[in-house]
């Protein structure tokens, strides 16, 4: 997956973690209670409301929180995802239950987080409520317990009118930023309910069958003897019906599958790779595509990273798999720093987007992003091309990748390139399209593609 760089729109974003500092006049709430899953749950959230990426939020929350057991763990993620994905709806919800908004962030996430639950647990409101105000009363000094129980209750017994009218309007209803929304329609018309909706989805979990580590029909078997239900996507790929924790995927620590979206897989095969090959991956964390490429073919590969951290993912998920690839840390576009010379016949060129095609997967980006990121993505993108144009090989070709939705990034980005170079054409793929554009949907995650040729002068 390629890297995507904070989204801007906050002046306080930084690229490392927060440190979280549970409150320290606070004593612990019971072990594996719903309160303890709010409240932590509760600090993530205040850690995006900051203008941290979700990523970074949960990496130092974890640190923070160590104890927790893992069934908590898994209850705070839920708790957290769902509360992001619905967080247009969570917070027309708290504007109609507040006169005024709460200078305490901390606060104001537990109450997002509680009115989530509410929403897709009502059966447990009562428990919901006493939960959210023991949480509270631990928080911030005790002083916000009497006005979150009043927001709460006062939530239980106007629900039926707040509901009705959260759905008269487009950002509660959708769930999503009034200007995403506005992209989306105008560039989708005839689409656009059904992929604001999938991006409001939990994501399909999918696998990919590593083809030099065993048979496809075998570990078919294995699932099935192991009761796990699967959907057969192609040869290589079958989506789970019910996700699970990877550890607990049969052969997984063996290399024998990888996790990756049913989109993402397609890069390889539409690369056009053959035994013998130079090729390059240029944007290559966390190494799916990496690994893929080198299953695919006997290839000489060079993956590329900016991040050390996430370089060294690429290799980690190397090792595991079996395979062997160069790994290099550095920018893409400082040709200087890292080329040798040699042209290379196949280069993955899957850039830093939006990620708007695989928002339900980081439903953070929803409301972090600006209108402005999309620009600046699609400068950064078009300083990718220029720079790896040079590195390829006379009838070489290079796939364009990008896990957005916005034609600025993709159709308009593809077109830009093309008419500043004669030597590139955009090659059609084996259904005779010279793009192809993946929308969210039950299989796989929202995907553009296109091929460039350079032409041999």
């Amino acid at each position: 997956m390629n890297r995507r760089p904070p989204p801007a729109g906050r002046t306080n974003q930084r690229n490392t973690p927060p440190r979280h500092r549970p409150d320290a006049a606070a004593s612990p709430l019971p072990a594996g209670s719903l309160g303890e899953a709010l409240s932590v749950a509760s600090d993530a959230l205040k850690a995006v409301l900051e203008g941290f990426a979700l990523n970074d939020g949960l990496a130092g929350l974890w640190q923070a929180y160590p104890e927790l057991s893992p069934a908590t763990r898994g209850a705070v993620q839920d708790l957290l995802y769902g509360t992001l994905r619905d967080f247009g709806r969570g917070q027309a919800i708290l504007a109609r239950l507040l006169k005024t908004p709460l200078a305490e962030t901390r606060i104001t996430a537990l109450l997002l987080v509680a009115l989530h639950r509410l929403e897709v647990r009502p059966d447990t409101a009562h428990t919901v409520v006493d939960q959210t105000v023991e949480a509270a009363s631990r928080l911030a000094g005790g002083g916000f317990k009497g006005l979150v129980n009043g927001v709460l209750r006062n939530a239980l017994r106007t629900w039926p009118q707040i509901v009705a009218a959260l759905d008269e309007q487009e950002v509660s209803r959708w769930r999503h930023p009034a200007w995403w929304i506005a992209s989306v329609r105008r560039n989708w018309p005839q689409d656009w309910p059904s992929i604001l909706g999938a991006n409001n989805a939990h994501p399909p979990m999918s696998l990919r069958i590593n083809r030099l580590r065993g048979s496809a029909v075998a570990y078919r078997s294995t699932l099935e003897s192991a009761g796990m239900a699967f959907e057969d996507l192609d040869e290589y790929a079958l989506r789970l019906m019910a996700p699970c924790p990877v550890a607990q995927l049969p052969g997984y620590s063996e290399g024998l599958v990888t996790v990756q979206d049913w989109g993402a897989q397609q890069a390889a095969g539409l690369l056009d790779l053959h035994d013998g090959q130079r090729v390059l991956d240029a944007c290559a964390a966390p190494g799916g595509k990496t690994g893929a490429i080198a299953e695919s073919a006997k290839v000489e590969l060079l993956a590329l990273e900016l991040e050390p951290a996430r370089a060294q993912r690429v290799r980690d998920t190397l090792v595991r798999l079996g395979l062997s690839a160069e790994v290099r840390t550095v920018d893409c576009r400082d040709t200087e720093a890292w080329w040798d010379g040699r042209p290379f016949d196949r280069i993955l060129a899957d850039v830093p987007c939006s990620a708007s095609g695989v928002a339900r997967r980081h439903p953070d980006i929803k409301w972090l992003r600006r209108p402005e990121d999309v620009v600046r993505f699609a400068t950064i993108q078009a300083e990718i091309l220029e720079a790896l144009w040079i590195t390829l090989a006379p009838g070489g070709k290079m796939l364009y990748l990008t896990c957005s939705l916005f034609p600025e990034e993709n159709s308009a980005q593809l077109a830009g390139f093309a008419a500043r170079h004669r030597d590139c054409v955009r090659a059609p793929f084996p259904d005779g399209s010279i793009e192809r554009q993946l929308l969210p949907s039950s299989q796989h995650d929202g995907f553009y593609f296109a091929l460039l040729e350079k032409t041999v002068r």
